[in-house]
């Protein structure tokens, strides 16, 4: 891929922001997140031609516990993104390779963190979560390979951020295809051609990763460069800027993982069919997050250009346009939802009781992409625009009347409650940005 010539960077940040603009932005990441789950499958595939039961279980547990680590630095994704951003529209190139060098800098100090501390961290998410002996000795061997990976994983966040902001989108489905393709490919030749088994499936995602960071690292050479020569990649006000803005955004995921935690505690004590039912229709959340992604990381790198050049009427055309669009796909995902709704939760089950169980609930899902659309457009507008204080404040006011709402509505209404209060908790999310949106357009003045 070409890279661009200095200063057509400037000239597509200084563009008229149009729905062709948001849309070359928006549909390469919708097509990226659909190869996601492509992935998971294929490693569960690929692990369980070995036919035993340990083999599966160990990967499925590894991952979790590894993508629950980094989970942690998802924040370098968002804040790189909105920082970026704003230096991008402001025409500062060298700033926004200086935002991401400081990013990688986390990034890469963090995964050696993990190595460094692997014994104690895989200690502890074994007394979380235990298994049988087998299982975890061989979960032990999966994550003994794939922790190396970890600087590489962490780091990527803070490449797609960047490419996200200086609207490289195509790179990001780039990565991923590359990433997920050697991935599977790996898979297929270490674990069925070679028999390496589970040590297989992690070395594949560790070379993935590891290659999907030196491409990454070779789309952002010439800003890395111009960063590396700049004065002040250090600066104190600079270090402080990036602190804060991961600080609050991290506390903030925090809480809302926190609130999505709650939901399947409270939904465990409905009974083990209830259990399950719910687990098939936080599939359609998934598939709702991959779909509308794109559109909210839109709005994250046009209404943080638009703060960069302190245009803001242009912030106001970049929100409305991302808006627009995505309540466009929140509506066609809900439309999907209440047609083939059905036909999706028997692909995900075969349990007759649990499929009966999610399609009492399955109105639930029909109303949550037009729900929540609010919540995940306003997240990108405020990322953009590095409002992270005002959506750590919304997050705390929010979480504040979700536990009130998910203490009182399971007991009288049962499961109806319990989705319920995870309704409202969407809606409160929108809600409560909404209401200091006027901060967001006072940033690009």
């Amino acid at each position: 891929m070409v890279e661009a010539l200095p200063g057509q960077s400037g000239r597509r940040a200084k563009a008229e922001i149009s729905n062709r603009r948001v849309l070359a932005i928006a549909l390469p990441v919708v097509l990226s997140n659909a190869t996601i789950p492509i992935l998971g499958a294929v490693d569960t595939g690929v692990i369980g031609q070995l036919g035993e039961a340990a083999p599966i279980g160990a990967v499925g547990l590894g991952a979790v516990i590894l993508a629950s680590i980094y989970w942690i630095f998802g924040f370098l994704r968002m804040g790189t993104s909105g920082l970026v951003a704003q230096a991008h529209g402001a025409g500062d190139e060298g700033e926004s390779g200086a935002h991401l060098l400081r990013a990688l800098g986390i990034g890469l100090a963090a995964g050696l963190v993990f190595i460094l501390l692997q014994g104690s961290l895989f200690a502890a998410a074994f007394r979380l979560a235990p298994a049988s002996a087998e299982v975890e000795a061989l979960a032990r061997q999966y994550l003994a390979l794939r922790i190396w990976g970890a600087p590489a994983a962490i780091s990527l966040y803070a490449i797609t951020g960047w490419l996200i902001a200086i609207e490289r989108t195509r790179r990001v489905l780039v990565l991923q295809l590359l990433m997920n393709g050697l991935n599977i490919l790996l898979d297929l030749w270490f674990v069925l051609g070679l028999g390496w088994g589970v040590r297989g499936v992690a070395g594949a995602t560790l070379i993935a990763e590891w290659s999907g960071l030196a491409l990454g690292l070779w789309f952002a050479r010439h800003a890395l460069h111009a960063a590396i020569q700049r004065a002040g990649l250090l600066a104190r006000e600079r270090i402080q800027e990036l602190a804060r803005v991961n600080g609050d955004i991290m506390i903030r995921s925090v809480l809302l993982q926190g609130s999505f935690t709650t939901f399947m505690f409270m939904a465990a004590g409905q009974g083990d069919v209830t259990l399950a039912a719910n687990q098939v229709l936080l599939q359609f959340l998934s598939i709702v997050a991959y779909g509308l992604d794109g559109f909210a990381f839109a709005a994250e790198s046009l209404v943080g250009q638009a703060v960069g050049a302190r245009r803001p009427d242009r912030l106001r055309r970049a929100a409305a346009l991302s808006s627009a669009w995505g309540v466009a796909g929140a509506a066609l995902l809900s439309a999907a939802f209440l047609l083939g709704g059905p036909a999706i939760i028997d692909l995900l089950t075969t349990a007759p009781e649990v499929r009966a169980e999610a399609r009492e609930f399955l109105p639930w899902l029909v109303a949550a992409p037009l729900v929540g659309i609010a919540s995940w457009m306003l997240d990108g507008i405020f990322i953009g625009a590095t409002r992270t204080r005002e959506m750590r404040n919304a997050m705390l006011v929010t979480v504040g009347i979700y536990a009130v709402l998910v203490v009182v509505l399971p007991p009288v209404f049962g499961n109806h409650g319990l989705w319920a209060a995870l309704m409202g908790l969407n809606a409160l999310r929108g809600l409560t940005m909404w209401r200091l949106y006027h901060r967001v357009e006072a940033a690009a003045a």
